[in-house]
């Protein structure tokens, strides 16, 4: 080793460091009951803090999240509640319209059928009072046409009779030869 006005190079172990004496402090069995005096006051001040301080406000925390999800779901039940009863009411609601609709379609068809039915019976009775009318129409004009018969028939057989002999014919045998034809 080079010396440098005193100083020395490389590694050098001191002479009074006894490597086997000496053990770590916290192992060391010299300093075992002061650590745990140390431990247990650490202990005791942690267990106080956490009591004091620490788990009263977490307790605070959870009470105020459980009274807030309890608030929640109160107002989520209330909600669907009120929700149900709406849907209910609605349907209560639409029922009456339909009811309400139905009843009005049937007053409806009740009011066209009667209307209807008033015009039918106008119309049939019209209809018969023209039919009656045209009935008799039809038998006077048959009676009248029947009267003229007689008097055509007479009137062609005298013209007949006068062609054929030249000679006027006699009127009441040909009326009763026609009134016996026509009996």
């Amino acid at each position: 080793m080079a010396t440098h006005e005193g100083l020395t190079s490389g590694t050098v172990e001191p002479a009074d460091i006894d490597h086997g004496a000496h053990a770590f402090p916290p192992f060391d069995s010299a300093n075992f009951s002061s650590t745990l005096i140390w431990l247990a006051i650490s202990f005791g001040v942690l267990y106080y803090l956490l009591k004091k301080i620490a788990l009263p406000r977490v307790e605070d925390i959870l009470e105020t999240r459980q009274g807030k999800i309890s608030g929640d779901l109160k107002e989520a039940h209330l909600a669907r509640e009120k929700s149900e009863a709406a849907a209910a009411e609605h349907e209560k609601t639409i029922a009456a319209a339909r009811a309400k609709a139905q009843a009005l379609a049937q007053q409806t068809q009740a009011k066209i059928s009667a209307e209807n039915d008033a015009k039918r019976h106008s119309l049939e009775s019209d209809l018969a009072a023209k039919l009656n009318a045209a009935e008799k129409q039809i038998f006077e004009t048959k009676a009248n046409a029947m009267a003229n018969v007689e008097t055509v028939a007479a009137d062609a057989a005298s013209a007949i009779v006068e062609r054929i002999t030249g000679a006027p014919a006699d009127k009441a045998a040909i009326a009763s030869a026609v009134s016996k034809v026509q009996a």
